[in-house]
């Protein structure tokens, strides 16, 4: 059977508007925090506290779970019973937000640069700063210690939360 350059010219148009009925994917944008926003894990008050922020959107979730710091993002992300599909990751860009009052600045937890190990603080203590761009990642880390990591490199034993108050002994 031949097609005729009009039937193929035919069919691919109406292929085409078939297409453009269909809906895309949603792009899912970060939220912004606010007073009155809370860590998931422990119903911190994320703008109460210094250092970077994260925010995963699981799929069939509209809103995001938050977390007061990249180390419980970490730590719930690679977790092994960590099974709900992820949609998004969003991290706070550390080279362009305030640390001690982080606001927007969201980047893509995927593409980000981590400093690990440094002597900055983010609301659980010790945190991995999170980066956009590999120099700011670099300056940081000359400026106040650690070590550069890409995402895939971050370890569970890297964001262990088995310390803080169930090991404090002056509590």
């Amino acid at each position: 059977m031949s097609i005729t350059r009009r039937r193929f010219l035919f069919v691919a148009l109406a292929a085409a508007v078939s297409a453009c009925g269909q809906s895309a994917a949603p792009v899912i944008m970060p939220l912004e925090i606010d007073p009155h926003t809370t860590c998931d894990l422990d119903g911190m008050l994320l703008a109460d506290y210094p250092g970077p922020k994260a925010q995963i959107f699981y799929v069939g979730q509209s809103a995001p779970t938050f977390f007061c710091d990249t180390v419980e993002m970490f730590h719930t992300l690679l977790a092994p019973e960590q099974i709900k599909a992820v949609q998004a990751v969003y991290v706070q860009d550390m080279g362009a937000a305030d640390w001690e009052q982080p606001r927007g600045h969201w980047i893509d937890a995927r593409t980000a640069y981590y400093v690990l190990g440094s002597k900055r603080h983010g609301s659980m203590g010790t945190t991995v700063a999170s980066f956009a761009q590999e120099e700011s990642a670099r300056k940081f880390a000359a400026q106040w210690g650690g070590r550069l990591l890409r995402y895939a490199e971050v370890r569970p034993d890297m964001v262990d939360l088995s310390g803080g108050a169930l090991h404090d002994s002056r509590m």
